[in-house]
C-alpha cells in the first residue's frame, strides 16, 4: 500500500477550547486504485470513487461560497 499524505494538522475551534487530528491523502490500498483516504482522530477511512468525487465537490462548493478561491483579505 502507498499512501501521499496532502495534509495532516491538528485542528482547533475558533472559540471552544476543542482540537481535532486531521489528516488526508490518497492511497492505493485497494488493488493500487488511487482512493481519497482520511484520518480523523483515530479514525481511519479509505472512500470509493464516487464518495471522494462527491467529497471534493461539496468541499470545493464550500471554499468557492466562502471566498477560499480568492486572495485572503484577512490575516
Amino acid at each position: 500500500m502507498a499512501t501521499t499524505c496532502f495534509f495532516e494538522e491538528v485542528l482547533k475551534d475558533k472559540e471552544a477550547n476543542v482540537e481535532i487530528d486531521l489528516e488526508f491523502g490518497r492511497s492505493s490500498y485497494y488493488g493500487g486504485e488511487s482512493l481519497i483516504y482520511l484520518r480523523i482522530g483515530e479514525t481511519h477511512l479509505i472512500m470509493n470513487e464516487k464518495s471522494g468525487r462527491a467529497l471534493y465537490t461539496a468541499m470545493s462548493n464550500l471554499g468557492t461560497y466562502l471566498g477560499y478561491d480568492q486572495p485572503a483579505t484577512r490575516t
